[in-house]
């Protein structure tokens, strides 16, 4: 069925593009894996099908389920998120134009803005997202062509107002794009706060079961959603068709999912605050925040993701990191397990040396659904090793 706008999340993400089988019946829609289609005569496509890697009816069933929950018209699903950010750059940019950048973007993201793309001749600034007057100064009016933000950011949890930056950005004619992967479109929607596009890592929050990799594009312009749609098509870096089955399933339970993974963070980054090892907790669910009454504005809740520096520095942050036995040390977040990571040698290694790099005291918890005082046993645990 289509997802009517005026309905709520839940109900948008468990029947956005979800239609019933109309042979059987089957309230879960087939998994298509057919890579080619039967034509009815030479150009006779049926519904529009005629080759995988163009369209699919089980990745075209996730694009509308996408769209519907954040309130986009458009929605495009690929194969890993920097797929997704890789296909929007080349779809909208050109060589010589340029992107303003947040001063703790993700590693990935860094790394394709200034070494795959850069050599490709896209340029780009590091500002503080915070500072409006910083990043307008960095855009150039004749070469900005995006303003790119992740709000909450990743690790450092710092919460940019998006209705100010988007002012910012059209008002110099580029385009602000949001990455709400952290938030998810539960806790966020971007599109209705002024951005023009969003994207997400589908591996994170959206699949939510650490089982299946990828990424999505949303945004209601017309124009710039034709544009992304002849890349995804003539470059190919689509979602597989299980992948996107996955992805849907996981969707489904996103905003009941999404209420445990806030609860469990906020009471989490609450015993982290009386601890005596803690330098310093980053959660915008906490009223000392410096960004708590934005995250409260433009926000339906603070989400899963908690990062701690260390009063004992790097040897602290990596003992604990290495001691947790329920968290567990891996890279990528948002399924229903918890996981610990250490960005500096880990999801944010490829930023050493330069602006964006993470302090060498800092973990992310990226905390999971499981019973929270079994979370906090953990981490005291851990803590007992210092």
């Amino acid at each position: 069925m289509t997802a009517e706008k005026n309905q709520g999340f839940n109900t948008r993400a468990v029947h956005g593009g979800q239609a019933f089988e109309p042979r059987t019946g089957a309230v879960v829609p087939p998994v298509h894996f057919s890579s080619t289609y039967a034509q009815d005569g030479i150009g006779g496509l049926r519904d529009g099908y005629e080759y995988g890697r163009g369209t699919n009816p089980t990745r075209d069933s996730l694009q509308e389920q996408l769209a519907a929950v954040e309130g986009g018209k458009h929605a495009f699903s690929f194969a890993s998120g920097l797929a997704a950010e890789d296909s929007l750059i080349r779809a909208l940019l050109a060589p010589g134009e340029h992107i303003v950048l947040g001063n703790d973007a993700y590693g990935g993201t860094y790394r394709l803005i200034n070494r795959v793309l850069g050599d490709w001749g896209v340029g780009h600034t590091v500002v503080d997202m915070s500072d409006a007057s910083a990043v307008a100064a960095a855009v150039n009016e004749y070469k900005t062509r995006f303003v790119w933000v992740e709000t909450p950011s990743n690790p450092m949890m710092k919460v940019t107002d998006i209705a100010a930056l988007a002012e910012v950005a059209h008002g110099a004619g580029a385009l602000l794009v949001v990455d709400n992967t952290f938030a998810s479109p539960y806790l966020q929607n971007p599109l209705a706060l002024g951005a023009d596009i969003v994207v997400h890592s589908t591996t994170k929050y959206i699949g939510g079961h650490s089982d299946v990799v990828g990424g999505a594009v949303v945004l209601n312009d017309d124009e710039l959603a034709e544009k992304i749609g002849f890349i995804q098509f003539a470059v190919g870096a689509v979602s597989a068709p299980l992948d996107a089955f996955l992805t849907t399933r996981g969707l489904k339970t996103l905003g009941v999912r999404m209420d445990r993974h806030s609860a469990n963070a906020q009471a989490v980054a609450e015993w982290l605050q009386g601890r005596p090892e803690v330098e310093a907790v980053y959660y915008p669910g906490l009223p000392d925040h410096p960004d708590h009454e934005l995250a409260k504005k433009q926000m339906r809740g603070f989400g899963g993701m908690v990062s701690v520096s260390f009063k004992g520095g790097e040897a602290a942050a990596r003992k604990v990191a290495e001691n947790t036995t329920i968290f567990t040390l891996a890279e990528s977040l948002g399924g229903i397990e918890s996981l610990v990571n250490y960005p500096s040698e880990m999801t944010h290694a490829s930023v050493k040396g330069t602006e964006l790099e993470v302090p060498a005291n800092l973990i992310r918890l990226s905390v999971g659904i499981e019973d929270t005082e079994d979370l906090i046993a953990d981490l005291e645990q851990a803590f007992k090793q210092l």
